[in-house]
């Protein structure tokens, strides 16, 4: 818990330094598509994700991906998302996010396989510190079979006004997920 403490000053911190930062880099932008190695530390899982965004007028969003982890136990997860989101633009460099998404979760084991719906939730910021390098910090909250609330710290590097890439930490009550990867900017 202290930990999470920590690494929420933390995003406060990296917060108020992207509200003083100038715009001078590629801007915020809500439509791309995102491919991500995904490594979970309990039980030894990895896999990919692939996740998309598309931005609507008045600063609505539509979301979705599809993540499929494999872990050393025979057990295969395959996770499906689909929703919308809200930003408010409270700077040039600093916007608040909020999505909210139905989730569906495929769970094959050597024993049989099950599977579970639920509601995702998420409300964070995304920021940039200069002209090419963004921070995004969320709370997460998803509800199904065992509900599970949990704290994102990422950051990307622009090598492009359309392609970034870089690593995001996830910390969770017994999981922690670390990923690296890569998204394209349509616009």
């Amino acid at each position: 818990m202290k930990s999470l403490i920590l690494l929420a000053g933390l995003l406060v911190h990296g917060i108020a330094v992207a509200q003083t930062a100038e715009q001078q880099g590629p801007g915020l932008s809500y439509t791309y598509a995102e491919l991500r190695f995904v490594d979970v530390d309990r039980n030894g899982g990895d896999g990919l994700q692939f996740n998309g965004s598309y931005e609507l007028e008045n600063n609505w969003l539509i979301v979705g991906g599809v993540t499929a982890l494999d872990f050393n136990n025979n057990v295969d997860l395959t996770t499906v998302e689909i929703g919308a989101g809200y930003v408010w633009h409270y700077s040039e460099t600093f916007d608040l996010v909020s999505t909210l998404r139905f989730v569906r979760a495929d769970v094959d084991t050597p024993g049989g396989s099950s599977d579970d719906n639920g509601f995702a939730f998420s409300a964070g910021a995304r920021g940039l510190l200069g002209p090419q390098f963004e921070i995004r910090g969320s709370v997460n909250h998803i509800n199904l079979n065992n509900s599970d609330t949990y704290l994102e710290l990422a950051g990307d590097y622009y090598f492009t006004e359309q392609f970034s890439a870089g690593l995001s930490l996830e910390f969770a009550g017994d999981t922690d997920v670390f990923t690296i990867g890569a998204r394209w900017f349509f616009k």
